[in-house]
């Protein structure tokens, strides 16, 4: 479990170490992406019923955090 993010694990024998929703092999990335091509919340937990909404906000709140904390340095 990471800080701030109970419902985010990271293991590295589950989807190579990606970030995952707690309980499930969907990593954060695959949330973003089902919700970029315009997947509702209940559509996604429709289609997969260990995913909480909790888990899909988490997912959103992690990925937000984890793009401010990187840093771009120009060439």
């Amino acid at each position: 479990m990471l800080q701030g993010f109970s419902e985010i694990v990271v293991d590295p024998n589950v989807r190579s170490g990606k970030a995952c929703v707690k309980g499930t092999r969907i990593t954060v990335g695959d949330v973003l992406g089902y919700l970029s091509i315009g997947m509702s919340f209940t559509e996604l937990m429709e289609d997969f019923p260990k995913l909480t909404e909790e888990g899909i906000k988490q997912s959103l709140a992690y990925a937000a955090a984890r793009e401010k904390r990187i840093h771009v340095i120009a060439a």
